[in-house]
C-alpha cells in the first residue's frame, strides 16, 4: 500500500461514495437461486459468478457488496481484456461493513484507459426480507410455492452481487438465470437462449440497455401470463396462475398499451425496449418498482377483479401503472445523478402519470385529482419546520437510510409547482429535448432549467426572469408561501406558510423564504387574461373587488395557499351558498383546504374555516367533499375522545344526507344490503351464514365500510370469521379490505392479538405489517395499544427486521397521529431518548415531524376546542352560518 498514505487510505474506506475513477462497462451475471432450502443450513440460497469491465488507474478497487458471505468469496482475479494478459497480483481483499464495500488491494496500479475484468464467486441467502434478491411465498391449490424476485432500489443490488451500486455508474447487464425445470425466468430484456438440463434450466437474456444497478430485475416463478397480440413492444402481465385464470390481469393489460402509446407521443421518443413485462408479487415492500422492462408490483396495485375490487382500486391500478411506465423515460432513460435529487425521477413521473391515466380513461377526469392526491398531502408536510428542500447537498445524503428517507411526499409531489410553467405550452417540448439530450446518462436539476430556458427562447416565450432564477427558490428552500390579497386596495403579499404560527425556522435560506409567484385569478366569475407575478414580499395588482368576489390560483396551478380580507371571504361564501358552480370545482376544494389550514396557522378563525363546509349540502362533486372530509379527519383525530364528537357527527350527517339522496337511485341496492348486514351484525350474532349470504352481494365500493362496521359491531366470533375470510381470500384487494376491517374491532384483546401477528411473517406478510399497526392506531380503541406495541418492540423490529419488514416512517406517523396531550408528548420524548442509541433509520425525519405535530396539536386543541364545540352546537335545521 505504498502508493496511498495511511490517512488517505482511511478516508477512502470511510467515504460512502465510490470514486468515479472506476467506471463499469458491463456485467456478466449468472445467478442460480435454490427454491428449496439447503439441507446443510436450512437456508434458501443463490450463487453467482460475475465479470465486470472497469477503466481505472488505482491500486485499490472498491465496489459494493452487502450480506454476500465473506467466506464464500473464492477468487478475485484481474486480467487484461481482450488480449488475455496475465492476471494482476492481489495482496488482500476484505469487506468493509460500515460502507458496504468489497475492498480489493492490488500489488500494482491499474493503467489508466485500460479495460480489466474482475471475476468473483459467492453465495447469498434468498431471504424473505423483501430487499435485493429475495424469496416470496404463496399457496395455490394446496401447494406452497416460491417466487425468487428482486428489489434492487435504491441500494440493494449490492445484496445480490458485488457491483458499483450508484445511479451514475450505469452499465450494460448480461443476465443468465439457472432455475428449476417448469419454472419461468424473467429479467429486463427478452430471453434469447434457453437450455434444459435434467435438474435445471438455464435462461440467458439479451443484453440490457445501459442503465443503473437499481433498475435491474430478475424473477423465477411458476407464474403464467397474458399478452397483447401487438408487437413493438410486446406487453405481458404476469401473476399467479389462478389470478390470471380468473381474469385479474385483464384490466392492466388493457390500459398498458394506451398508456405506453401516450408517453411515446408525449415524450416524442419511442419506447426504448422490445418488451414491457409487469408482474404481481405476493410480497413486495413498495407499491411498485419501475425496473426497466420488468415492472414489479404488489398484487393489490396490478390485479383488478371487477366482482370484488372497487372503483378506487381500478383508478389506483391505472395511475400506478402510468406512474411506473412514465419512468421508462423519466428516470430510466435519463436518471438522477445522485439521491439528493429524488424529485428528478419521482416528481415528474408522479405528474405525468395522471396525464397517462387520463388518456387511458378519459371519462374519469383523473388529472384533476392531482390536487387532492398530491398537492394537499404535500402541503401538510411542507408547512412544518421539519420539512426539507427538494434538492439537498450531495454530501448530506450518503447513508442507505438517508437515501431511503428522500422518498417522501415532498420528492414525489412538490414538483407539481412546475405546472404553472406548463401554461406556456412548453412543458412537453422541453421534456423532449431534455430526454433526447441526456438519454442513457445522468442529470442534475440545473440541466432541467437549462433545457426549459432553451424551450422558452426557441418558442419566443416570456418570463419575468430566467428559469433558473424562478425555480431555484422553489427547489432549494423548503416550504411554500401563503399569498394574501386585500381586495379593497389590491395589495398582494407573500409569507412563508407554517402550520404553527409560533414555530421558529432555524434553517436559513439564501432566498429568505421568498418566491417568484405566478398569480392567475378571476373576478366575479371572469378569469383575468393576464398572469401577474409577485416577485417581492408585497406588491400592488389590479385585484380590487369592485363589489365582486376575487379568487386566486385558478385550478391550483401554483404551489401556494391564498388568503383574503374578510370582506372577500364573505362574498365567496355568498357565492357558494347561492350558485357554487360559478366557482371552478378544483377551487371549491381548494377554498376548503386553504381555509382549514389558514385557521390552524391562526391566519383565520376556526369558525370561518368550518363555514366553508356549510354549502356542501348542495354539493355533489367528489373533490370538494373529499377535501372537506380530509380536513375534518384532523378534527376527528383530535376530538373524537371529547364532548365535541357527537355534535360533529350530527352536523356531518345533516350535510351528507342530501348527497346520499342525490345518488339514491344508484345506491338503492347497495343501501339495502348495507342495512341488512348492519342490522344483523349489530345484534352481535353474526354467523357464517349471515356473512356468506351478503358478502358478494355487497357492492365493491361499499365493502370496506360494511366490513369495518360489521367487525366493530361484533365481537370475537365476528372477528374470527373475518380473519378466516382474510386468510382464504383469493383476490388481493378483497384481502386488503378484510385486513383493514379487522382493525375496526373494539375488543382490545383482539387488537393486541392482531398487533402481535405482525411479528410473525407466516401470519401477516411483512409487506403488510405497517398497515396493520397503523390501522389499529386509527381505531380509537386501538391507538394506545398500537403506540405501546411500537414502544415495546421498537428495538426488536428495528434490529431484527430489514427494510422490507416495516416502513418505519409511516409507522411512526400513524401511531402518533392522535397525539394531542402533554402526557403523550412526554411519552414521545421518552421514546426518542430511550432509543437514541439504536436510532430511527429512515424514520428519523418522521420522528422530528411527530414531535413538531404533537406540540402543534396540544396548542390547537387548547385554543380551538370550545369554539368548535360552540359552532357545531349552533348548527341546526336549515340555518346557514
Amino acid at each position: 500500500m505504498s502508493e496511498i498514505s495511511p490517512i488517505i487510505f482511511v478516508l477512502i474506506l470511510l467515504s460512502y461514495r465510490l470514486s468515479m475513477d472506476v467506471i463499469p462497462e458491463y456485467y456478466n451475471i449468472t445467478i442460480w437461486p435454490r427454491l428449496s432450502p439447503d439441507p446443510n443450513n436450512g437456508l434458501y440460497i443463490f450463487t453467482e459468478p460475475k465479470c465486470a469491465n472497469v477503466c481505472v488507474c488505482v491500486c485499490m478497487l472498491l465496489l459494493h457488496s452487502w450480506r454476500l458471505y465473506r467466506e464464500t468469496v473464492k477468487d478475485v482475479l484481474f486480467f487484461f481484456s481482450p488480449d488475455g494478459a496475465a492476471a494482476l497480483i492481489i495482496e488482500s481483499t476484505w469487506l468493509q461493513p460500515e460502507t458496504q464495500y468489497l475492498v480489493i488491494n492490488l500489488k500494482s496500479k491499474l493503467r489508466q484507459g485500460q479495460k480489466y475484468q474482475l471475476y468473483t464467486e459467492f453465495t447469498g441467502e434468498l431471504a424473505d426480507d423483501l430487499s435485493g434478491f429475495y424469496r416470496s411465498e404463496y399457496e395455490e391449490d394446496g401447494l406452497q410455492k416460491i417466487v425468487a424476485t428482486s428489489q434492487m432500489h435504491p441500494t440493494y443490488a449490492r445484496k445480490t452481487f458485488p457491483c458499483f451500486d450508484e445511479p451514475a455508474l450505469k452499465a450494460i447487464f448480461h443476465i443468465t438465470l439457472i432455475h428449476p425445470p417448469g419454472t419461468v425466468a424473467l429479467s429486463n430484456d427478452i430471453a434469447n437462449i434457453t437450455i434444459d438440463g435434467v435438474s435445471w434450466t438455464k435462461t440467458k437474456f439479451e443484453p440490457t440497455k445501459k442503465m443503473s444497478t437499481y433498475l435491474l430485475a430478475i424473477t423465477v416463478s411458476d407464474y403464467t401470463y397474458i399478452n397483447t397480440t401487438q408487437k413493438d413492444p410486446q406487453i405481458r402481465i404476469w401473476a399467479r396462475r389462478k389470478a390470471i385464470d380468473l381474469g385479474q390481469g385483464n384490466y392492466a393489460l388493457n390500459v398498458t398499451g394506451p398508456i405506453l402509446d401516450f408517453f411515446q407521443s408525449y415524450y416524442n421518443i419511442a419506447y426504448p425496449l422490445t418488451k414491457s413485462d409487469q408482474i404481481a408479487l405476493p410480497d413486495f415492500y413498495y407499491g411498485a418498482m419501475e425496473n426497466w422492462g420488468l415492472v414489479t408490483y404488489r398484487e393489490t396495485n396490478l390485479l383488478y377483479d371487477p366482482k370484488t375490487s372497487s372503483s378506487r382500486n381500478k383508478e389506483k391500478t391505472a395511475t400506478i401503472i402510468a406512474h411506473e411506465l412514465a419512468h421508462m423515460w423519466f428516470g430510466n432513460l435519463v436518471t438522477l445523478r445522485w439521491w439528493n435529487e429524488v424529485w428528478l425521477n419521482e416528481g415528474f413521473a408522479s405528474y405525468v402519470a395522471y396525464l397517462g391515466a387520463d388518456h387511458a380513461e378519459p371519462t374519469w377526469n383523473v388529472r384533476d385529482l392531482i390536487v387532492l392526491d398530491k398537492i394537499h398531502k404535500v402541503f401538510a408536510v411542507d408547512a412544518l419546520t421539519s420539512s426539507h428542500p427538494l434538492s439537498s447537498n450531495e454530501d448530506s445524503i450518503v447513508l442507505p437510510n438517508q437515501i431511503s428517507e428522500q422518498f417522501d411526499v415532498i420528492s414525489y409531489s412538490k414538483v407539481q409547482k412546475l405546472q404553472h410553467l406548463t401554461n406556456f405550452g412548453l412543458f412537453s417540448f422541453f421534456l423532449q429535448t431534455y430526454l433526447n439530450h441526456f438519454g442513457y446518462s445522468n442529470t442534475v436539476g440545473n440541466d432541467l432549467w437549462h433545457h426549459l430556458q432553451m424551450a422558452v427562447k426557441d418558442n419566443n416565450g416570456s418570463l419575468p426572469h430566467s428559469v433558473d432564477r424562478i425555480m431555484s427558490p422553489w427547489v432549494l428552500q423548503m416550504g411554500f408561501p401563503v399569498v394574501t390579497i386585500n381586495t379593497a386596495i389590491g395589495k398582494v403579499s407573500q409569507k412563508h406558510f407554517l402550520l404553527d404560527a409560533d414555530s421558529n425556522v432555524t434553517v436559513k435560506s439564501p432566498y429568505n423564504y421568498e418566491w417568484l409567484i405566478p398569480i392567475r385569478w378571476m373576478r366575479g366569475g371572469t378569469v383575468q387574461k393576464d398572469i401577474w407575478w409577485l416577485m417581492e414580499k408585497e406588491g400592488k395588482a389590479g385585484t380590487q373587488s369592485d363589489g365582486f368576489w376575487v379568487l386566486a390560483n385558478i385550478n391550483v396551478t401554483g404551489y401556494y395557499r391564498v388568503n383574503y380580507d374578510l370582506g372577500n371571504w364573505e362574498r365567496l361564501f355568498t357565492q357558494l351558498n347561492t350558485n357554487h358552480k360559478v366557482i371552478p370545482v378544483i377551487n371549491r376544494a381548494q377554498l376548503v383546504d386553504d381555509a382549514f389550514s389558514l385557521a390552524r396557522a391562526q391566519l383565520l378563525s376556526t369558525s370561518l374555516a368550518l363555514r366553508t363546509t356549510s354549502y356542501l349540502s348542495k354539493e355533489t362533486e367528489y373533490m370538494p367533499w373529499q377535501s372537506a372530509l380530509n380536513n375534518l379527519d384532523y378534527y376527528y383525530l383530535m376530538l373524537d375522545r371529547t364532548d365535541v364528537y357527537q355534535p360533529m357527527q350530527d352536523y356531518i350527517r345533516k350535510q351528507v344526507t342530501p348527497l346520499f339522496l342525490y345518488f339514491k337511485n344508484m345506491t338503492l341496492d347497495w343501501s339495502i344490503n348495507v342495512n341488512i348486514c348492519l342490522e344483523k351484525c349489530s345484534s352481535k350474532i353474526l354467523t357464517q351464514q349471515c356473512v356468506n349470504c351478503n358478502l358478494f352481494r355487497i357492492h365493491p365500493n361499499l365493502r370496506s365500510v360494511v366490513y369495518c362496521s360489521a367487525i366493530a359491531a361484533g365481537d370475537e366470533a365476528e372477528w374470527e370469521f373475518g380473519w378466516l375470510q382474510f386468510k382464504i381470500a383469493s383476490v388481493a384487494n378483497e384481502a386488503n379490505k378484510l385486513m383493514f376491517a379487522l382493525a375496526c374491532t373494539n375488543n382490545t384483546e383482539l387488537l393486541n392479538r392482531y398487533l402481535s401477528y405482525t411479528l410473525n411473517s407466516t401470519i401477516i406478510r411483512k409487506q403488510d405489517a405497517t398497515s396493520v399497526i397503523t390501522s389499529v392506531a386509527s381505531n380509537r380503541a386501538g391507538q394506545k395499544l398500537a403506540w405501546d406495541f411500537v414502544r415495546n418492540h421498537w428495538e426488536y423490529m428495528f434490529t431484527e427486521y430489514g427494510v422490507g419488514s416495516f416502513s418505519f416512517a409511516s409507522m411512526i406517523t400513524g401511531v402518533t397521529a392522535r397525539f394531542s396531550t402533554p402526557a403523550e408528548l412526554q411519552e414521545l420524548k421518552e421514546f426518542v431518548e430511550a432509543h437514541s442509541a439504536t436510532g430511527f433509520g429512515s424514520a428519523t425525519l418522521a420522528v422530528d415531524q411527530a414531535l413538531e405535530r404533537t406540540r402543534m396539536n396540544i396548542k390547537w386543541l387548547q385554543t380551538n376546542k370550545q369554539e368548535i364545540l360552540n359552532w357545531f352546537n349552533s348548527q341546526n335545521g336549515d340555518q346557514m352560518q
